[in-house]
């Protein structure tokens, strides 16, 4: 109940007025069944405006810290992610991440919407860091789609009355599931896992218009972007 209600009474008009969010592609959205959403993640509000596209529930993971705050603040955000049904995880460590990657398997067995970012943080300059494997790690030996997800003007934007900053429109595409039967019957390789990987993010980076960084985001590139 308290998804459905934040999602279309509460936090979605509220994006809808401030950025004037387009979608597309939506006819690509499995209207059944389980599957994968992945996005690029260049800004905080891709948290709403990648779902609220979507018809069904979608499922994320987000940061530990992000329940850990003080104050009312932190309490409020905790109680909201807890409510709406999100996964805490700390994408620094392996070994925190793999109970995300069992609660996404369960989402999907279940015949859920999981939600993820590949690159596993907001881009600190607006371009595409390397994507980590996890999506694939869940997606491909449990023969699920995988639907890209390419988001555009989000970088540094505001709402529309924030001028110049809202003067980008942003724009929420949804393409075509990403063919994985290059990797079909190496669904449990981690060869595979990186480049299905690599193929997804190449998919969403044609879109994006992204400039591309082989590479993850340093964690001096992390703390200027939490800085600013």
């Amino acid at each position: 109940m308290w998804y459905w209600l934040f999602k279309y009474t509460v936090v979605g008009p509220i994006m809808v007025l401030g950025y004037l969010p387009r979608w597309r592609g939506r006819e690509h959205l499995p209207r059944t069944g389980p599957f994968v959403l992945a996005a690029n993640h260049t800004s905080t509000i891709e948290a709403t405006v990648v779902p609220l596209g979507v018809p069904r529930r979608v499922t994320f993971v987000a940061k530990r810290k992000y329940y850990q705050g003080g104050g009312w603040r932190g309490r409020f955000i905790a109680w909201f992610l807890t409510t709406v049904g999100q996964v805490p995880i700390d994408p620094e460590s392996a070994t925190s991440a793999a109970p995300a990657l069992d609660a996404a398997r369960e989402v999907l067995r279940a015949g859920g919407v999981w939600g993820v970012y590949p690159e596993g943080t907001r881009s600190p300059d607006g371009r595409m860091y390397r994507g980590r494997t996890g999506a694939m790690r869940v997606a491909l030996p449990l023969g699920v789609p995988v639907i890209p997800v390419a988001v555009s003007g989000a970088y540094g934007g505001g709402p529309w009355w924030t001028w110049p900053r809202g003067r980008s429109r942003v724009r929420v595409t949804y393409l075509p599931p990403l063919d994985t039967s290059p990797w079909r019957g190496r669904e449990d390789d981690p060869t595979s896992w990186r480049e299905a990987t690599d193929a997804l993010m190449a998919r969403i980076r044609e879109v994006s218009g992204q400039e591309y960084a082989d590479r993850y985001p340093t964690a001096e590139e992390l703390r200027a972007r939490d800085a600013r």
